[in-house]
């Protein structure tokens, strides 16, 4: 045991009621919803890179954390293991994600980089072992390093290529070893800061070779978990390839990638792309992609990508209720892809971040659930679409909506969307 969380109590469940900034009032892992456990509905993971490898730096100033386990040492990688673990268990948290970057120092070379991730994946899995916690998910980080400043599976450079492909390989084998459910891809820098030195088609069918390599990896090594591609349309780049839910869904089309591969979806990064988060969750559902979800909000000032922990019910009950009608997770899950502020130096406030957000979640979670039980936004939709219920338009011509209009005499008149209506029946729930 460390004592980075000493006097901190593993946090329970103590009911709405509860005063305690060390309890969950909203969030009871065993409370049955449509005969689930909230747990296994909402599949909460910690985000290891935001959680223990970021060290508190933004655009404009550097590092305001300091943590014992900080530093380019197995020695360290392994401390920052222990403490990781102890947060889970405080939390009460069923899985983790991680990069490699965020779990191993770097080598002096690949093969040195290598032998570090597979000793502290070794490692991790023996804690594992007598953990609750399992692995949601792993992934590459192929956007940090400078090699990467043009791009890993997009990059001009073929060596860079190979690297990066390299690279995943030992991050799936990694994923694969540890039980993980999911594998990631995010292309961090895969994109372009200016169409003067780039070619987009070279550069797409790149990046499409690269994913068809991974699902051909996987299969070969009888990898279980999905695929996923999470979509961020720029910052840092101009212009990302995995522009959002639309975007990546063409692409996966035209490498025939459509029945392999899923959506990790942002719900900042939908912002960024101009979409809201429910938006890009129904639009994934709608085209058999929603896999998983990570879980944060963007400051609506800053217009950036802040990565905060999420605090608002309403957001987050029109997101689950996208995922709920979907049918619910199966391997995905909700990742707090988030961090706390750089002013926020003290373990308590890691902590605290992850119970309120683990709160907002369950509380939106139970909204979502009692809106789809009432039926009024499925009701108000069908009877929306229900003149559809008795014509055959689609299967027709022009020539016969022009018959139709003809012989019935048709002058339609507009419907009202009730839109207002339909926001005040939300907030009966939220």
């Amino acid at each position: 045991m460390t004592d980075f969380f000493k006097d901190i109590p593993q946090i329970s469940y103590k009911g709405p009621d509860s005063t305690s900034d060390f309890a969950y009032r909203h969030y009871n892992p065993d409370e049955i919803l449509d005969g689930k456990r909230m747990e296994d509905h909402l599949r909460f993971a910690v985000a290891w890179w935001h959680s223990f490898a970021w060290p508190g730096g933004d655009p404009f100033g550097g590092q305001t954390l300091e943590r014992p386990w900080f530093g380019d040492t197995m020695e360290l990688a392994k401390l920052k293991a222990d403490v990781a673990f102890e947060l889970f268990a405080i939390l009460g948290q069923p899985y983790f994600c991680f990069h490699d970057l965020d779990i191993r120092p770097e080598g002096k070379d690949f093969a040195e980089s290598t032998k570090n991730f597979e000793e502290i994946v070794d490692y991790i899995g023996q804690k594992m072992d007598s953990a609750k916690t399992k692995l949601l998910w792993g992934t590459a980080n192929l956007f940090t390093h400078r090699r990467f400043m043009s791009g890993a599976a997009t990059n001009p450079d073929p060596e860079v290529f190979a690297y990066s492909a390299a690279t995943v390989k030992t991050c799936i084998d990694a994923t694969h070893k540890l039980g993980g459910e999911n594998y990631v891809l995010w292309g961090g820098r895969e994109g372009y800061e200016t169409l003067l030195n780039t070619d987009l088609k070279r550069e797409r069918d790149q990046a499409g070779r690269f994913l068809q390599m991974v699902v051909e990896y996987k299969h070969k090594i009888g990898f279980d978990g999905t695929i996923l591609v999470e979509p961020k349309p720029q910052e840092p780049s101009k212009h990302q390839y995995d522009f959002d839910v639309a975007t990546v869904y063409g692409f996966l089309k035209d490498y025939g990638l459509e029945d392999e591969v899923k959506m990790n979806i942002e719900q900042g990064h939908a912002i960024l792309a101009g979409h809201s988060f429910e938006h890009e969750l129904a639009l994934a559902a709608s085209l058999g992609i929603l896999g998983s979800i990570d879980m944060n909000r963007n400051d609506y000032q800053s217009g950036w990508d802040t990565d905060q922990f999420p605090n608002s019910v309403p957001e987050v009950a029109l997101a689950y209720y996208e995922i709920l009608k979907d049918g619910g997770f199966t391997t995905g899950g909700t990742n707090f892809d988030a961090k706390i502020r750089r002013q926020s130096l003290d373990p308590e406030d890691l902590v605290l971040a992850h119970v309120g957000a683990m709160d907002v979640c369950a509380r939106g979670l139970k909204a979502a659930h009692a809106m789809l039980e009432d039926g009024g936004l499925e009701n108000a939709r069908a009877a929306r679409y229900s003149g559809w219920d008795s014509v055959s338009l689609l299967e027709g011509s022009l020539d016969d909506c022009y018959d139709h209009v003809m012989s019935k005499g048709i002058n339609p008149e507009p419907r009202s969307g009730a839109q207002e209506r339909l926001e005040n029946y939300v907030n009966r729930f939220v």
